[in-house]
């Protein structure tokens, strides 16, 4: 078995992030979208982000195990050098250090897209999300109660705040 790694993601990468995004869209409310996404919307997101933003994946041999990205915080021309940060990691490697390893890259990487502030939007409670801040040394800004509902459920978030 090879060793994980991580690289900038391709076309070839898209059915298999789709595949972890749609997990999650189905049976979790980490992500507020409610509707499966297609080929062709996670194609053109993943074409839009990375024209200013990295969008990375860890495999292994050719196996997706997790994707992380970049992307525009708010609209606004001030705040472009904020950036909202984002990690999915397939459900059959949790635990395995793969997301501490990818999020560290994408965070090494933002430099140079100008990026100074590293935004992540939590779900709560989510103690594995919240750990894995942790240790990448974001730090909790402010917590927003009933901002989503999904699977009959009212949902928290919080916004950690790292500068890179």
């Amino acid at each position: 078995m090879q060793t994980v790694q991580i690289r900038e993601a391709s076309v070839e990468d898209i059915q298999q992030i789709l595949d972890i995004y749609n997990h999650y869209i189905q049976h979790t409310v980490i992500t507020f979208d409610v509707e499966a996404y297609s080929y062709e919307q996670m194609s053109n997101k993943i074409s839009l982000l990375q024209k200013d933003y990295p969008v990375l994946v860890a495999h292994q041999d050719d196996h997706i195990v997790g994707y992380a990205y970049a992307s525009a915080w708010k609209t606004k021309t001030a705040y472009k050098h904020s950036a909202e940060t984002t990690i999915y990691i397939h459900p059959d490697y949790h635990g395995k250090g793969i997301g501490l390893r990818l999020y560290n890259a994408l965070l090494t990487s933002l430099p140079l897209f100008e990026i100074v502030n590293a935004i992540a939007c939590i779900t709560v409670p989510n103690d594995g999300s919240i750990r894995l801040h942790e240790k990448l040394g974001f730090f909790k800004i402010g917590k927003f109660d009933k901002v989503g509902f999904k699977h009959a459920q009212w949902i928290d978030v919080e916004y950690w705040q790292k500068q890179v």
